[in-house]
């Protein structure tokens, strides 16, 4: 059988959903190893792992606001596989390069994290005014 719209989106909200739970865990981690509650308390590990949450925590709402928004205009499944999966390809590959310090992998993530949104906002307009009369 076929994915929905809405089934398609639920699969890459509940991956980026677990991403952001990995990485707070990471900093979780980060925090216990260090004894620091609040802030970083000097330690570039922990202020690193919590600007990679942070960062995944900026870009990833938009994005799953954006395949809820094109799953409610009955997107394509292969229009929402392809950004669902380009930008959860990013994110991942950017959480590991910036984590790591794998600057390939950080740029890749980037670009495809931005494609990905500038297509779904692209897909949104044209899906959006498609609709209309």
């Amino acid at each position: 059988t076929v994915m929905t719209s809405f089934q398609i989106a639920a699969v890459y909200i509940a991956v980026n959903l677990l991403l952001l739970v990995w990485l707070a865990l990471r900093v979780a981690t980060y925090r216990l190893q260090s004894k620091v509650s609040l802030g970083d308390g000097g330690h570039e590990a922990l202020s690193l792992a919590i600007r990679v949450h942070g960062n995944a925590s900026e870009y990833i709402p938009a994005a799953m606001a954006g395949l809820l928004a094109m799953a409610a205009l009955s997107t394509g499944p292969w229009s929402m596989h392809i950004v669902g999966l380009g930008f959860t390809i990013g994110r991942l590959l950017h959480a590991t390069g910036l984590g790591r310090g794998i600057l390939p992998f950080r740029q890749i993530g980037i670009v495809l994290t931005w494609v990905g949104l500038v297509a779904m906002a692209a897909i949104l307009v044209w899906e959006a005014f498609g609709t209309v009369g």
